[in-house]
């Protein structure tokens, strides 16, 4: 015990900071995307609906250093997006931590899609309908009436984004790389010292993503669980 304190006080923080950032800012933008995206899929026709379903989802699939070498080829900076970015904004987004936060983005988007989208297709369509008959627009039907309805999936979906992109690895390596103190996450991290042989450092990093992922799950579910009590009382 006295051996963990001591590697505890040793050890440098600065991986949790980023991978948290980097997870919280990842769930925003996955947030705000997903629930666009799924509003949007649910009015197109069957057949467009799955092209863009497939392609929302093709992340998911694909092995993350996959969609990593994707990225890395459309952001560098021998490329046109990456030139148009740097000559007209000064942004760099490989090997830097907005690079890690597009990375753990795109690897998360497909989860936080795809539960918005099963919660919006379990919505019962005689409250739309009620909707329209007060007279309410599509865009507050959807604000006031879906969106509360769906609550506890798209909780769920965002409990499940902040956990991919807080545990999000083969993309941000690729794209973002490992710089101590700028890009460097906890997975990363853990990657790094058990090459080294380090097990208790390792052991440590896995004890405090596993602390924080418990923590966020059963905050998540308490908030799904007032949810539904909040809806019953409608």
């Amino acid at each position: 015990m006295r051996e963990i304190m001591e590697q505890m006080a040793l050890l440098d923080w600065s991986p949790l900071w980023i991978s948290v950032k980097t997870g919280v800012a990842s769930t925003v933008v996955c947030f705000f995307l997903g629930i666009y995206a799924a509003g949007k899929i649910m009015y197109l026709r069957p057949s467009m609906k799955a092209l863009a379903d497939g392609i929302l989802t093709l992340p998911m699939v694909l092995p993350p250093t996959v969609a990593g070498f994707f990225l890395l080829l459309f952001f560098s900076r021998r490329r046109p997006m990456g030139i148009f970015l740097w000559n007209s904004f000064h942004i760099k987004v490989v090997q830097s931590w907005l690079g890690c936060v597009i990375a753990a983005t795109v690897i998360a988007f497909p989860l936080m899609y795809r539960n918005a989208r099963a919660a919006f297709e379990q919505v019962d369509i005689n409250l739309i309908h009620a909707g329209r008959t007060l007279g309410m627009s599509e865009f507050r039907i959807f604000w006031k009436v879906v969106l509360p309805t769906a609550g506890p999936g798209i909780a769920g979906g965002t409990v499940l984004t902040f956990a991919r992109a807080l545990g999000e690895y083969g993309a941000t390596s690729m794209l973002a790389g490992n710089i101590p103190g700028r890009t460097a996450t906890i997975s990363q991290r853990i990657a790094m010292v058990i090459q080294d042989q380090d097990y208790l450092k390792a052991g440590i990093w896995v004890a405090v993503i596993l602390f924080i992922a418990f923590g966020v799950v059963v905050l998540m579910n308490w908030f799904a669980h007032r949810t539904i009590k909040t809806l019953h009382r409608w």
